[in-house]
């Protein structure tokens, strides 16, 4: 993408120059890690999604998935070496609570069904670490009682599932008051934030095309907001994972119009993030 393609997104510039980068002198484990729960015996890819996505912005993933798909993922390794996940650990259910311990982000939801299961799932990890860093998306938003979010916490559910949350009781004023950080997703991403005064704040983020209404690519933005909050606050998270996300599509639609898919996404992110912050620093 052409820098003057990324132009109508330079009203964002001070969240990109703000973005506290790698130091130098770093080691493995200070720039994040991130703590992947989702898929379901019904979906396979979309926690997959996330997983690569926030495996580009942190130093260290770990996967917890159904077993089927811990087993997909764990095959890979063995049969596709171009398409295995080989940026983190597969982790088993026995072991997940030493793994959330560990974490700076939880990242819960993509792919999960709307089960009793996930419901369950859920709120054990949720009341057993209410003070961690948490991103909530799709089967879990869809589940999780309001009263259990955590007040560290973005929330990224579409139209429809921030209205079942408020058929729940939810209610976003009182909600970004406590902390809580909403995106909801749409043509124009509505993110709504607590401010440094302690008021409500928002921001809208136009973009994208007809290429992102493939599925998938809402996991690639949970994976985004997953990654960027293991080092970030989550009104930076929030703003620059959104931008980043339709700023890649852009960039994607310019080589090959609508003809892409969330994978596509995946390996256009790293690029139009770099480009995001270079514009930032201009």
């Amino acid at each position: 993408m052409q820098n003057t393609q990324l132009s109508k997104y330079v009203q964002f510039s001070s969240y990109f120059s703000s973005l506290d980068l790698p130091h130098p002198d770093s080691h493995k484990g200070q720039n994040g890690k991130v703590l992947v729960v989702g898929g379901s015996e019904l979906f396979h890819a979309a926690s997959k999604w996330s997983l690569d996505t926030a495996s580009k912005l942190v130093d260290m993933v770990f996967y917890a998935s159904v077993p089927i798909n811990n087993e997909l993922v764990e095959q890979a390794h063995q049969k596709d070496a171009k398409q295995a996940f080989w940026n983190g650990i597969v982790v088993p259910q026995e072991e997940l609570l030493s793994y959330a311990e560990e974490a700076d982000v939880i990242l819960i939801g993509p792919g999960m069904d709307r089960s009793a299961e996930t419901a369950a799932k859920v709120h054990e990890l949720v009341q057993a670490f209410p003070n961690k860093k948490w991103v909530i998306d799709a089967g879990a938003l869809q589940m999780i009682s309001p009263r259990y979010i955590p007040k560290q916490a973005i929330l990224t559910p579409h139209q429809g599932e921030l209205e079942l949350l408020k058929a729940n009781g939810f209610d976003v004023e009182q909600a970004v008051l406590a902390g809580i950080t909403i995106i909801v997703k749409g043509k124009v991403d509505d993110i709504h934030f607590l401010t440094k005064d302690g008021s409500v704040g928002s921001k809208q983020v136009a973009g994208g095309n007809a290429g992102m209404t493939k599925g998938g690519t809402g996991d690639v933005l949970a994976g985004l907001a997953a990654g960027l909050f293991a080092t970030q606050d989550a009104q930076v998270s929030a703003v620059v994972a959104s931008v980043t996300n339709k700023a890649a599509g852009d960039s994607l639609y310019e080589r090959v119009g609508p003809y892409f898919n969330a994978s596509d996404l995946v390996d256009e992110v790293p690029e139009v993030l770099w480009r995001l912050v270079a514009q930032s620093k201009a």
